[in-house]
This record gives C-alpha cells, structure tokens and sequence, in this order.
C-alpha cells in the first residue's frame, strides 16, 4: 500500500470513527473531577430505583497503596452528589491495608449491598460487604465474608427468577495461575456455596467474568485472559456447573470487561479492543469499545467509547440497563477520574 493511500485510509476510518462515536452517546460526564486523590479505579454502579443511580470505585495517592479507600456517589435528581468515602482497609490490629473493587448490587428486594476487598495485593485479598437502608446515604459497618468465599471480583452478581444469587469471582497468585470460580447464595448473601475452578480448557488464564443470560435459561460468562482474547464459559444448570474456557473472536490486552444482557435479548459487551503479543504482559488499554451479540458467539463492534491514546489507558468498564432502557456505563478515565456514559440501545 503507498504512503498516501495508507494516510487516506487511517484518515478514513478516523472520520468513520468520529462519526460512529456520537451515534448512540446521550450523555457523558466525570464523576468526581474535583476528588481529594490523584488516583481512581475499578468503578461500579447500579440502579436502585427508577432513575435513581449509586456509583462507586477506589481511591487514593494510587493502586495498592494503604491509604486507598471505597467512595460512593449518587445521583439525585440528574445531579451526581461529592463522592464519599465509606469504607477503608484500617485494621483492628496491624498496618492500614489498601481497598479494591468494589461491586455495587440492587437484588430485587432488601438492602443495597457493597461487595469489595481488602489486603496487600490480589493474591493475598479477602473479601468484605457492607449494605445500606436507605440508597446509599449510610451503611451498615463492614463484615468478613465467609473463609474461602471473596464476593464478586469485579463483576454484578445475577439474580436467577429463584432467588439465588451467582457471584462471578476468581482468584490470582496461586501455584495454578489465574482460575475463575462462581460463589451461590440462596439466603440473600447469608450463607454461600463455591463452585470448583473452572477447567482453563487452552491454557487460558481468566479472571474477573461478567454473567449474561440466554434463552431457556443457558448462562455465559465472559472474562478477561493474560492470552490476548476475551474467554468464556456457559452453564446449562443455572450456575452449579460451567464448561471449560474457550477463546471468543474478541481481543483483549489483559484488562477488564464488563457485560449485560439487554431487555431485547442481545448481549453486550465493553472491553478494550485491542490484544497483545505473547510476550507481553499487558496491551494497550485503548480504545474502549462496545461489541453486540445476538448468541453469545460470533460479536460485532458498535461504537467506540474513547481512542486517543494515554498513559494508564481507558478501562475497568462497568455497565447496567436502568429500567427505561438507557445503557449506562462507568469506567476509568486515564487512572485519574471515574467518567460515565448514557447510550441509546436502539442505536446499537
């Protein structure tokens, strides 16, 4: 391809690129531009009631250190309010530890609940719950989770027609890589089971799924993998088994996904859609993409969230439908900021 050709074609598919972007975007905003940190990650969020909208992250001078700490922001009236910090890693005995992902979660009736985790690195982490009364204005002190139970790792929890409630989680830094497991609760989150570790099918080191749901009741996960591509998994008995990890046609340069199932029965997906060669550790994370399925299987990219390249990249998606089927997304902004997006999924 000559020079001038290759210029014409970068130039070509940036215009696509630009024009594709404002397509679907009602809104985008910041959430916490005027936050007493430099650092921010891993943000969550959740509808609690109609138009009523709870977000979360970490934050602190930056990732793993003590002073990281979980802050909440809700949404009145269209406004999102100061964020506040609501849990921290201060011990009853021995040095503060540092917070990580939190995860928001509205089950269909009860409290709102606050799943995040504690400890000197992932590795080594446990995992804590914390739940409020009223919308996220206060919460209840933070217990332990049960030994061997960490909650979700990044990712929702889903709530099946039943009751029962399947916390997507993994574990890192054992002898055995990156393996990802699934945690049930039938009680609301009083007592919970563990599923095995998933078979890692072709050597695929997977963490952190998101559930989506399919017709007759089959469930996908999907996660991000150390092998350049997004995995997944399916159940066909609601969660207490999974297939091993296989490959789907998606990239992914060892960052974090998020998913939903919409109202009119398609999957989506936000992910970073770029990979990386085998002999790196991690890929670029940017752009920052939103890809649709029909069946779990083959996906199609629709939109383009963020593509100008940064130094610590666009990532950590979170992403939930609010009852009047606005597609909202939350993400990190550039390690700096926690950015949120509106998208009309009758544009997808």
């Amino acid at each position: 391809m000559k020079f001038f050709d290759l210029v014409f074609l970068c130039l070509s598919l940036g215009l696509l690129r630009a024009a594709d972007a404002p397509s679907a975007v009602i809104s985008s905003e910041f959430l916490n531009e005027r936050a007493p940190y430099p650092s921010c990650h891993a943000s969550t969020i959740v509808e609690i009631s109609p138009g009523q909208l709870v977000a979360a992250w970490f934050g602190g001078t930056a990732e793993r250190n003590p002073d990281v700490g979980i802050w909440v922001t809700r949404q009145e009236n269209g406004i999102w309010q100061p964020a506040r910090e609501v849990a921290n890693g201060i011990q009853p005995i021995g040095p503060r530890l540092p917070t990580w992902n939190p995860v928001l979660f509205q089950p269909k009736s009860g409290p709102l609940f606050l799943f995040y985790k504690v400890g000197p690195s992932p590795s080594s982490w446990w995992g804590m719950v914390m739940t409020s009364t009223d919308s996220g204005k206060t919460w209840s002190p933070p217990r332990r989770l049960p030994e061997g139970i960490l909650g979700p790792i990044k990712n929702k929890p889903l709530e099946l027609a039943d009751g029962t409630w399947i916390s997507p989680s993994s574990t890192e830094g054992n002898s055995n890589g990156w393996l990802v497991h699934f945690e049930l609760s039938r009680d609301a989150g009083i007592t919970w089971t563990r599923t095995a570790d998933l078979h890692k099918g072709p050597n695929l080191d997977a963490i952190q799924p998101s559930i989506l749901v399919h017709v007759r009741g089959a469930l996908q996960a999907v996660c991000r993998t150390k092998q350049g591509v997004v995995a997944q998994t399916w159940s066909k008995d609601q969660g207490r088994t999974w297939s091993m990890l296989t490959a789907t046609d998606l990239p992914n340069p060892n960052s974090g996904t998020d998913a939903i199932t919409l109202a009119d029965g398609r999957q989506l997906l936000v992910y970073n859609h770029s990979g990386h060669r085998a002999n790196e550790a991690k890929g670029n994370r940017y752009p920052l993409d939103v890809a649709i399925s029909a069946d779990g299987m083959s996906w199609k990219h629709v939109l383009t969230l963020e593509h100008e390249p940064c130094s610590a990249g666009y990532s950590y998606p979170a992403v939930i439908q609010s009852r009047d089927g606005l597609i909202h997304v939350t993400y990190t902004w550039d390690r700096k900021m926690i950015k949120h997006v509106v998208l009309d999924p009758a544009r997808l």
